[in-house]
């Protein structure tokens, strides 16, 4: 196993953590237009709080799978390939939710609730779905030697997946309202901490259940024991922290918090797979390892090259967005056009 091969390997988890960060709040603001907000002016209101930088966000998700079709194909390929349906409803919740921001826009007042309500499940089934795909791949998969899939429906969706999909939905719908209490003005900026502060309790039970899941439907702790209790320590004193934040006012601080709960998730995820980027439920001779999972040495090189040079390029504009729009969000003024 290279350098550059763990390198893109690392690479790619750093990008599913900044999908998962960015992109994580996102979700929490269109799960919070159907449960937190109580008028259309609010709605309106936390629609623009993410209305110029939503579809910015989802560009790391494309990046990280086109980092992984370049760098890993046999990787990808068994992934897109076992995963093809929930990567099917992933897509079409994320068309749903990117047609809802402009069919709501150009809808009238009576038919605007219809697309709110799409947004809202949208928003919620994207990270739920996420959720179920990389706990169930951790978990393991019926990966035969030539690295197909041949899974039943409960290999995808039991009880390990649906506590991790839930969580991860719980944790994005948390992160987004942080985000609305730092980004917002008004009535639905202190609702949203109040809202957050009370679901951290949730929260604290739903790692408690996924942690022990995790070690004992899970090799993790056998495979990199230290590393895995690190995460999951990591996990829980961010959500600590994120929720006393929230307690404390500390706006940007509860933010921050839970957007790192996220990465160390990321984290657990790809720290408790390494060497490996698939395992196999079949047996472990089955696993799909980072060495065997790779391109060639040129275009890792390439690669790596190309990144080097536009990936500061891609930070610096992604700086500068949130920088031009770093404004709090106040209610819609009465009159003015609801979008």
């Amino acid at each position: 196993m290279s350098f550059l091969q763990i390198l893109w390997f690392i690479l790619i988890g750093v990008l599913f953590a900044g999908f998962f960060f960015l992109d994580g709040f996102d979700y929490g603001v269109g799960m919070a237009v159907g449960t937190l907000a109580h008028n259309e002016g609010e709605r309106t209101q936390l629609i623009r709080s993410i209305g110029p930088v939503w579809d910015g966000n989802e560009v790391w998700l494309i990046t990280a799978g086109g980092a992984m079709f370049a760098s890993f194909p046999y990787w990808y390929a068994t992934l897109f390939s076992g995963y093809y349906l929930i990567l099917l409803l992933i897509l079409v919740s994320l068309i749903l939710r990117g047609v809802s921001f402009e069919f709501r826009a150009k809808s009238s007042d009576s038919k605007k609730p219809i697309w709110d309500r799409i947004m809202a499940w949208s928003s919620f089934f994207a990270p739920f779905l996420f959720g179920v795909m990389f706990i169930s791949m951790i978990k393991g998969m019926p990966i035969d030697a030539a690295g197909n899939i041949h899974a039943h429906f409960f290999d995808y969706f039991n009880w390990f997946s649906i506590v991790g999909g839930i969580a991860l939905a719980l944790l994005t719908y948390l992160h987004g309202l942080n985000y609305i209490t730092l980004k917002t003005k008004g009535p639905i900026s202190e609702r949203s901490q109040n809202y957050a502060q009370a679901l951290y309790w949730v929260l604290y039970v739903g790692e408690v259940v996924f942690a022990l899941l995790l070690l004992f439907q899970t090799d993790f702790l056998a495979v990199h024991p230290i590393a895995t209790l690190v995460c999951l320590v990591l996990i829980v004193g961010f959500s600590v922290w994120a929720h006393v934040s929230t307690f404390k006012n500390k706006q940007g601080q509860a933010f921050t918090a839970s957007g790192l709960t996220l990465i160390a998730l990321v984290a657990l995820i790809f720290c408790g797979l390494f060497p490996r980027v698939m395992i196999s439920s079949i047996s472990s001779k089955f696993d799909l390892m980072i060495q065997g999972a790779s391109s060639s040495n040129y275009t890792l090189i390439v690669m790596t090259i190309a990144t080097v040079i536009l990936v500061p390029c891609v930070l610096a504009y992604t700086v500068w967005a949130y920088w031009i729009f770093r404004k709090r969000i106040a209610m819609p003024r009465v009159g003015e056009a609801n979008y």
